[in-house]
């Protein structure tokens, strides 16, 4: 049987995408019973007879998988925040970036509307860029019409499964409609009343883009950590993990524990100073989840 990739999802249908035809396939019903559903980005085996009449057959192995957006088998998230209109929240930033690396799912972020800016916030995104960089994380300024940027983008997308996350409004379709015009992307002006956009894209679907595939999805719709253990919190902070084995005590949470090498880092200026209070406050969020049973 062949084995194709799900690129669309809709309406009770799944388009699997196999040696250059997509396929319009139900799912079999095997799949409630089991209480599994196929996602955007599952290989999956399927039999068609035409292109408008097949079945999956089943669900290959996920390496990584999204509940809101629900998709599966993502190689890297393009992050997309605005330095203006919305204004640029590096709180918000970095609760994105928490939720990728917990996937274990390798993140760029694109700042974009830098176009908007005085020189004395151009010169402040330029410190985030570099923080973040220094960080491991790939950054790209991006201004209206900026070839170099989308240039830069498109080199990150070649050869990869791509999902692109961020708040509304911040330019995430107009990003991917001038990579490639033919998407036509419907997008929405900002929202004046609100502060921000109004969601534009309905389902999750699959575009092939500057050779690799993206996802352009209705959004993280949760930004909660509703799975993630207060253990696993430290280890989505890169630059934590660099220097938690000089901690004194194994498991250390860099909160209260004494002889702590990410404090240290901290009041040594190697650690952004801001990324660590973000940092508790996303501790003790969970800490504070009520338990599910």
């Amino acid at each position: 049987m062949p084995v194709g990739k799900i690129i669309k999802a809709l309406s009770g249908f799944y388009y699997v995408w196999h040696e250059g035809a997509v396929y319009q396939c139900r799912g079999r019903g095997n799949f409630r019973k089991r209480k599994v559903s196929p996602l955007v980005g599952d290989m999956v085996e399927f039999k068609a007879e035409k292109q408008d009449e097949g079945y999956i057959l089943s669900i290959e192995e996920r390496k990584n998988e999204f509940v809101r957006p629900p998709i599966a088998n993502v190689d890297q998230a393009l992050i997309v925040t605005s330095a203006m209109h919305p204004d640029f929240n590096a709180l918000l930033l970095d609760r994105f970036l928490v939720l990728v690396e917990a996937k274990r799912i390798e993140p760029f972020i694109v700042i974009s509307k830098m176009d908007q800016l005085t020189d004395e916030q151009t010169e402040k995104m330029k410190d985030y860029k570099q923080m973040y960089e220094a960080i491991g994380y790939p950054v790209i300024l991006s201004a209206v019409d900026d070839e170099e940027a989308m240039d830069q983008v498109q080199s990150h997308l070649a050869g990869r499964t791509t999902v692109i996350a961020g708040q509304s409004g911040v330019g995430k379709s107009s990003l991917l409609n001038s990579i490639d015009p033919r998407l036509a992307i419907d997008t929405n002006e900002i929202s004046e009343s609100l502060g921000r956009g109004k969601h534009t894209t309905r389902h999750v679907e699959l575009y092939e883009i500057a050779r690799g595939l993206v996802a352009d999805t209705p959004g993280f719709s949760s930004l909660e950590f509703g799975d993630l253990e207060t253990e696993q919190l430290p280890e989505c902070f890169p630059e934590f993990v660099e220097v938690q084995d000089g901690c004194k005590f194994r498991g250390c949470l860099h909160n209260k524990e004494p002889k702590c090498a990410v404090k240290a880092a901290v009041s040594e200026g190697k650690i952004s100073g801001q990324r660590y209070e973000h940092y508790l406050q996303f501790l003790e969020e969970i800490q504070k989840r009520k338990p599910r049973y």
